[in-house]
């Protein structure tokens, strides 16, 4: 819409200080101002955010924006804040009464973008707050996480579509770094977007020096320091931030260590961390305070620091994918910055072992689908337990269910919480005298219907059904929690909900056994898919032809440069990322000893379980499931003393020991 156009301008030169749009960003806002749906595939650091937050200051209700995590926006949550813009987050992390200011806001209208996570959808009490809400704009954010061909597939992404229709948003905006085209086909039809509201702006980056260096495990440390000194003095001092990503937590411990000891600041970043330890550091490095952090995967998400110089990967990345959104945190000023690869093949074991571990065992999905054949009709689970019951992981177990609604056999109904309880914040009787006739009949119905303890009351929906049909009042759970909410937002009684349970329709009867299998092999279908995706990364690091082009090639991008310059094969530096083979450390006698004991831990749980091959191999390899984390096996001998040798190796000598 060509008359939009000056108000953008002065948007974005009055409230965001720019003079100019990114490459992108323009074609972008036009298509939202214009009322249509738009996807921005722009690589990282630059200006995705900015697609979304100045189309909000001219649409005329609330932008939802959903992230897979919402730690990933604070950074830019903060930012809005600072302009001026009325912006807020729900999380789990704040109190009731500052969700509920934060719903008052989005309500009265003043709140013009509100930031959630993708699970916070799935909530009873936000999805009422939703149908009160009129909302603009949904933006999505990380949006390859909605395909299953993706590198990182989330399956409560496919519902965003279902929700975008439950909840009449008008408009949705994608946005991604990391999209190949068949993934960009997945995101697009999921939302009915045209092809020319898909904007790309390429892959390339000219100002990032790519290097594969792969260095012997043992000499990596210390060829790091060495590196990293240099790049110190070249740069007289001032050689601005450096990333470090590693894969284990232990890693980024023991490197942080040895750097620091060679006189280098840096430190540790993992989710093993407390809260605060991982806030203080992140406003520490981005302070410029902590000039190096060594970190897993989940650092960098999010953030906005135009002067990381350095990204080095000391151990392999999870994909071609991974790698890009990495480094892509370097150099977002546009200046020069290097990006180093370090790992050889000797870290394979541990990341193929991360796909192996997503493919939940044959028997859990037996389980589930037995569990589902018992249901009458409707089928309801809480998502913690059955994962703990069936041995399958939380993310796998999404997947599982999110495979079920597509072959048409269980239909998404809606979901609750089992519990809600409230505690009255005035006197019984005033709060009844504010509510004459049948709202008062109404409100006592629930007290009544409600166990009291000291000071809390826990309701129970069918007791307050049976009192309603008694007294011929209205007791649908619909009107009792817009009451609840009600009360709660005039600070009338205090409100808690827990034990989130999903509900399903049973569409159709199945051969559990049949359906097993076959979910089964499709379970290791996508594992072989990773690993050939892995095979491909370690291929892009091989290569003899530049690694940009290839890098942009993977993505659908034709117009990178066939030979950048600035990449270690453009130098003639060929990486070699020599095989390593791979022993048991462990003889068989040892293995029988671990896996006797991991048996007695396991039948000690409630219910105790049998030790099998699955959960053998998974043991050894540090791989965490349920019914492990129930066994405390963390604290058994042999635990993770087999994670860099192949998953296949591992189940092999399993199999020898205690059979299949």
């Amino acid at each position: 819409m060509p008359s939009a156009s000056p108000r953008i301008d002065d948007t974005l030169a009055s409230v965001f200080g720019y003079r100019e749009f990114r490459p992108g960003q323009r074609e972008t806002i036009n298509a939202l101002i214009a009322g249509r749906s738009a996807a921005a595939i722009f690589p990282t650091g630059s200006g995705k955010s900015l697609c979304y937050q100045l189309p909000a200051l001219h649409l005329p209700h609330l932008t939802l924006v959903v992230s897979p995590l919402l730690a990933l926006m604070q950074d830019q949550l903060a930012s809005l804040q600072q302009r001026g813009i009325a912006a807020a987050s729900i999380d789990s992390s704040q109190s009731p009464e500052q969700t509920q200011q934060v719903m008052s806001a989005a309500r009265s209208g003043h709140l013009r973008v509100l930031m959630v996570s993708v699970e916070r959808l799935k909530n009873e009490r936000f999805r009422h707050f939703l149908q009160d809400v009129r909302v603009s704009l949904l933006v999505i954010d990380e949006a390859h996480c909605l395909s299953e061909w993706g590198h990182n597939f989330r399956p409560d992404y496919q519902k965003l579509p279902h929700y975008r229709h439950e909840f009449g948003i008008p408009q949705v905006l994608l946005l991604t770094a990391t999209a190949t085209p068949k993934v960009i086909d997945d995101m697009r039809a999921a939302f009915s977007i045209a092809r020319e509201d898909v904007i790309t702006t390429g892959f390339y980056r000219a100002n990032l020096d790519l290097t594969i260096a792969p260095v012997p495990a043992d000499e990596r440390p210390r060829y790091l320091a060495r590196w990293l000194i240099a790049q110190r003095e070249q740069a007289h001092g001032e050689h601005g931030s450096t990333v470090i990503y590693v894969t284990l937590q232990q890693s980024a411990q023991r490197l942080a260590a040895y750097l620091k000891a060679a006189g280098l600041e840096a430190a540790a970043y993992h989710a093993g961390l407390d809260a605060d330890t991982r806030a203080q550091l992140q406003a520490a490095f981005m302070s410029g305070q902590l000039p190096i952090i060594v970190a897993t995967i989940a650092f960098g998400m999010g953030i906005d620091k135009s002067d990381i110089r350095c990204v080095v990967h000391f151990d392999l990345p999870k994909s071609i994918e991974n790698y890009s959104q990495e480094i892509g945190r370097a150099g977002r000023d546009g200046a020069r910055a290097e990006c180093l690869m370090l790992a050889g093949r000797e870290s394979l074991p541990v990341l193929e072992n991360f796909v192996h571990g997503d493919v939940p065992p044959r028997a859990g999905i037996q389980a589930v689908l037995d569990d589902l054949a018992a249901a009458p009709g409707a089928w309801e689970l809480s998502l913690n337990a059955l994962s703990r019951q069936t041995d399958i992981r939380e993310l796998p177990l999404k997947t599982l269910l999110v495979k079920l609604e597509l072959m048409g056999i269980i239909r998404a109904s809606h979901s609750y919480f089992a519990e809600y309880r409230f505690r009255l914040e005035i006197e019984q009787e005033a709060l009844h005298a504010r509510f004459p006739g049948e709202r008062g009949a109404f409100l006592s119905a629930i007290i009544e219907a409600s166990d009291k303890g000291r000071s809390w009351y826990r309701l129970d929906f069918e007791r307050l059904y049976q009192l309603g049909q008694a007294r011929g009042l209205d007791t649908s759970r619909a009107r009792v929690l817009k009451a609840l909410d009600y009360l709660d937002q005039q600070q009338w009684i205090r409100l808690e909900s827990k034990q989130i349970t999903e509900v399903y329709s049973v569409l159709s009867d199945v051969d559990s056994q049949h359906l097993a299998s076959e979910l089964h092999q499709q379970f290791v279908a996508r594992a072989d898919m990773e690993l050939q995706r892995l095979e491909a990364m370690l291929a892009l690091f091989e290569s003899t032809t530049c690694i940009s082009a290839g890098l942009a090639d993977w993505f659908g991008d034709s117009d990178a440069p066939r030979a950048c310059g600035h990449c270690s094969a453009c130098r003639g530096e060929r990486a070699s990322l020599s095989a390593v083979s791979t022993t048991l450390p462990a003889d068989e006698q040892t293995l029988h000893g671990w896996l006797t004991e991991l048996s007695d831990a396991l039948s000690a749980t409630k219910p105790p379980r049998k030790l099998d091959a699955d959960l053998a191999t998974r043991f050894l390899c540090g791989i965490v499931s349920p019914a492990l984390s129930q066994a405390k096996a963390r604290k058994l001998a042999g635990f993770a003393s087999h994670e860099q040798v192949h998953y296949p190796q591992v189940r092999a000598a399993v199999i020898q020991v205690i059979g299949s």
